[in-house]
């Protein structure tokens, strides 16, 4: 049954995106084998009746506690045997009450953490890394740039081509540029003048398929590689800037960094969902409250209100920082 779901059903009935196929084999790649050592049967004789609630649970704590992974991962993997169990209940009705013990398990509730963000100076600092007279000095500037100025996913800037660009910068045209999201999901994200500009550097004379973003090998870049030129370049900027060496720098901490600056400026939430490509504005509020400076300006402007004085909008700092790049 794993073959026909993993092979036909994901990817061509239900249209899943490739990390959420590649995260389902990998679910497969250890859950079968934990299986396998459990019942000590080999795995091309597990029978679907092997694959009980119990040893389901055996197998999310061993994740916990043996591979030490968050509960957002334990829950993924359990998303994806859920899934195995619906497909097995719609094809194979005499196992549906199978089925319905095993999709019936909950996923664990985790304590939400606040979000990590970059100060305007850290990331200031972080930009002025990368020796932009060396071509991949060049490449380092207008990723870290494109991250910031996006708010990107680092699979979204590692898929990246050229063909999604439009680098027109000529006023009334305003630069921008495509991204493939989450589930296939398509957004329109502007470019800063100077992103664009950088952009057009790093793709010129080459062919609209390429990807923009390559290695020393002229091998697209992976979420692997970008991971660890960011973490190199927070490494550097640490020597500077003290307070990065406190801060887990990704390129996720970037996408943080972007919003709530986003947020100081001004701009609304809905905005900012739509930036980031967020499904749910929900997920957009998380910004709101890990930001403190924005929470004090509502309290001064509530104190203003309280005592008939004039309240004070503060300049769209973000702007006036980029402008200075």
């Amino acid at each position: 049954m794993a073959s026909p779901f993993l092979l036909e059903h994901i990817v061509q009935e239900r249209n899943l995106s490739h990390n959420t196929q590649q995260s389902y084999r990998d679910t497969w790649t250890i859950f079968l084998p934990f299986i396998g050592d459990e019942t000590r049967v080999q795995l091309d004789r597990l029978k679907v009746i092997d694959l009980t609630a119990g040893r389901v649970r055996a197998f999310l704590t061993h994740l916990e506690q043996s591979r030490r992974v968050s509960v957002s991962t334990r829950n993924q993997r359990l998303a994806a045997i859920h899934a195995l169990a619906r497909f097995i209940s719609e094809h194979s009705p005499q196992h549906v009450a199978w089925s319905g013990e095993i999709r019936a398990m909950p996923f664990k509730k985790a304590i939400r953490k606040l979000v990590s963000f970059l100060e305007k100076p850290e990331v200031e600092a972080l930009l002025k890394v990368p020796d932009r007279n060396t071509a991949q000095g060049q490449r380092n500037y207008a990723l870290l740039l494109f991250l910031y100025n996006t708010g990107a996913r680092v699979s979204e800037a590692a898929n990246l081509c050229i063909g999604d660009l439009d680098l027109a910068t000529r006023k009334p045209l305003i630069a921008s540029v495509r991204i493939v999201g989450k589930g296939a999901k398509l957004r329109r994200c502007p470019l800063w003048e100077k992103t664009a500009l950088e952009l057009a550097r790093l793709v010129q004379g080459r062919q609209e398929k390429e990807r923009v973003f390559l290695n020393r090998r002229r091998e697209p870049l992976t979420r692997f590689g970008i991971h660890n030129l960011i973490h190199v370049c927070a490494a550097q900027a640490s020597k500077t800037t003290p307070t990065l060496a406190e801060k887990p720098v990704s390129p996720h901490v970037l996408r943080h960094s972007t919003a709530t600056h986003l947020l100081r400026a001004g701009v609304d939430l809905n905005t900012i969902r739509s930036w980031l490509g967020h499904v749910s504005i929900d997920t957009t509020q998380i910004y709101a409250e890990i930001d403190l400076e924005t929470k004090a300006r509502a309290l001064e402007k509530c104190n203003g209100a309280d005592h008939g004085r004039p309240t004070q909008t503060s300049p769209p700092e973000i702007m006036q920082f980029l402008r200075k790049l």
